[in-house]
């Protein structure tokens, strides 16, 4: 929740429309005094916005100040809407509190964290995402420094989770060992040692705990919570092994509603999670036990539980605990291998405003960029220091698919990008035909981009505005057999054509062959739009007819888009009618005695 504090007429005003702009998010406090709703909205919300002074919203706040990672993130905003300024728990939610301000009341974002102004990865939200946790967050300052200082910084145990990229300086050496530094990043479910010397073992290094861990549980009824947690407890020192990097507690779902189990969980702030007795007793497990067999209906609760549950979050599991037995239960523990990511990233049609938010949020989460060399230095300053490149040419998509699927399936963020949408004649379709899971275990993740057809029918008018078909003209893996089948189609079936791929220097005979099909079931004046390289700097808009299109004008930088057989130019735009009712009806002025009841097929229904 996010809160509002104001103690100016115009303070109030905007937030007014900060709560019309964002239903269900918004508390104001402005009916108090300005201090007394900046302490009330410290104690109620995750985020405060003060149309107030940073130096007096400081002022009130400092006492209450505990830890980022748990304090409201705060943004000022100043009177005259000019600026929002980002001023605590800046990578907790400020800075992109501070951006989302800029669409409801026009302001500035003002951030000033260091990570952000040099494109480095911040560290204090390293890994967030993925669940990672800061062992020794009294170190995040002088390794965030030593990183932004250029110094080497040793890097360990990152190898396997897809975590964003860090600069040159942070690095393993040849042999993938961690460089030899003095300040070092370290991501490790270890337990810590305790040193002779009083001194932290982890030494001069920044430690991240990874959710890699999950606890099994099998217990007899009534068990109580301190001998199941003594357990854990026990069970864990003895695999060395951390409690911060336990994921979960698993256990079978006879023992969902057993009160020791769920207790010593909420104790250490663990998810319970169950899985049947059947789905247990199918997990290969070394300590299986027929008498659990006959009590439960599977032989291992605690190793196949803390197996299944982390198989369920990773692509493969082993136990790094075998079962341990107390009196009344048992404990296993079970380490994951983490998935790789994949996201396949839509640029749209070349414009950086067209670029959409979570694009640019992907390609800077991720490790590795893998795409077309043309689009990639389209966004290449998009990228954090650190990232690995690998570019290809035209007619080379396999193996940038099979690049992608396999830097992700080594347990990297990779990010595969092509203009457009992704999913739309571009790289989706085929590294997904590579992303198999019996050879690759990945997460994907789809990021949708503006299609060249969407920016082209915007600067044509609504040539789209009805039903249509997109048809690639390219026969290098289509036979044009199949291509004119569906040409034919389209026009009997008098769709609104978008075709991609329309010629080159190559391929010159399609294209008219394709316009020629099409003439046959349309009128000679049914509108053609042609647009090349759309929203960028040579972009040309050419509106003309079936008649009168020249097929020479064309190039694969092209769309063309021709008309229904109802399309038609009005005012010089390409117009394919929606088909509502009202609009055969003729536009007369009348006096509007009451609300008019908006018509039930509105924009977007089909």
């Amino acid at each position: 929740m996010i809160g509002v504090v104001a103690a100016t007429a115009g303070g109030r005003n905007a937030a007014a429309a900060l709560a019309a702009a964002w239903p269900g998010e918004v508390l104001a406090f402005t009916e108090q005094k300005a201090g007394e709703g900046l302490r009330e909205a410290w104690k109620a919300c995750d985020a405060i916005v003060s149309f107030l002074a940073v130096g007096a919203t400081v002022r009130v706040l400092a006492p209450l100040l505990e830890h980022k990672t748990s304090d409201p993130a705060v943004v000022c905003v100043d009177e005259g809407m000019r600026f929002a300024v980002a001023v605590l728990g800046g990578h907790h939610g400020a800075n992109l509190l501070a951006r989302r301000l800029t669409g409801v009341l026009g302001t500035e974002p003002v951030v000033t964290t260091a990570s952000d102004r040099t494109g480095v990865a911040p560290l204090d939200s390293y890994g967030a995402d993925l669940g990672f946790t800061v062992h020794n967050p009294d170190m995040l300052a002088h390794v965030g420094a030593a990183v932004l200082s250029g110094e080497p910084i040793s890097l360990e145990g990152t190898d396997h989770w897809p975590l964003p990229a860090l600069p040159p300086n942070v690095a393993l050496d040849m042999n993938g060992d961690a460089a030899d530094a003095s300040t070092g990043i370290f991501v490790t479910d270890g337990a810590e040692i305790e040193c002779m010397c009083h001194e932290s073992w982890f030494g001069n290094r920044l430690v991240y705990r990874p959710p890699s861990l999950v606890v099994g549980v099998g217990s007899a009824r009534g068990v109580t919570a301190g001998e199941v947690g003594r357990l854990i407890d026990v069970t864990l020192a003895g695999a060395g092994v951390s409690p911060e990097s336990v994921r979960c507690l698993a256990t079978v779902d006879l023992k969902a509603d057993e009160a020791g189990i769920l207790r010593a969980a909420e104790e250490r702030g663990w998810e319970v999670v169950t899985f049947p007795a059947e789905v247990l007793a199918g997990v290969d497990v070394p300590n299986p036990s027929e008498v659990v067999r006959d009590e439960v209906g599977t032989p291992s609760v605690a190793e196949a539980a803390a197996l299944h549950a982390a198989r369920s979050f990773g692509k493969s599991a082993e136990l790094v605990a075998e079962k341990h037995k107390s009196a009344n239960a048992t404990a296993a523990v079970a380490r994951l291998a983490p998935r790789g990511r994949l996201s396949i990233v839509g640029l749209g049609p070349g414009a950086r405003d067209l670029l959409t938010p979570r694009a640019v949020e992907a390609l800077r989460r991720s490790s590795v960029v893998v795409g077309l060399d043309q689009y990639v230095d389209q966004v290449r300053d998009l990228l954090r220091p650190g990232t690995r490149i690998v570019t290809s040419g035209l007619g080379q998509e396999e193996e940038r698919a099979r690049t992608a699927v396999q830097e992700a399936a080594a347990g990297r963020a990779v990010a595969l990008v092509g203009s457009g949408d992704a999913g739309v004649y571009a790289m989706a379709s085929p590294a997904l035909e590579f992303a198999t899971d019996d050879e690759f275990a990945i997460d994907v993740d789809g990021v949708p981009g503006i299609t060249a057809a969407a920016a082209a029918s915007n600067l044509l008018g609504a040539p789209l505005g009805h039903d249509h078909a997109y048809i690639s003209l390219s026969d290098l893996h289509t036979p044009w057999e199949i291509i004119e089948r569906r040409v034919r189609a389209a026009a009997e079936g008098d769709f609104t054509v978008c075709f991609y791929n329309p010629r080159s220097r190559a391929r010159d005979w399609q294209l008219p062959e394709a316009l020629r099909i099409l003439a046959g079931h349309r009128p000679p004046g049914t509108p053609v739009g042609l647009v090349r390289n759309a929203s960028r700097p040579d972009e040309t808009v050419t509106v003309t007819t079936l008649a009168g299109v020249d097929p020479g004008a064309v190039d694969m930088y092209t769309v063309v888009l021709v008309g229904s057989s109802r399309s038609r130019t009005v005012a010089g735009r390409f117009i394919t009618p929606r088909g509502y009712r009202w609009s055969s009806e003729p536009i007369e002025p009348k006096e509007q005695t009451e609300p008019e009841v908006p018509d039930e097929q509105s924009e977007g229904c089909p």
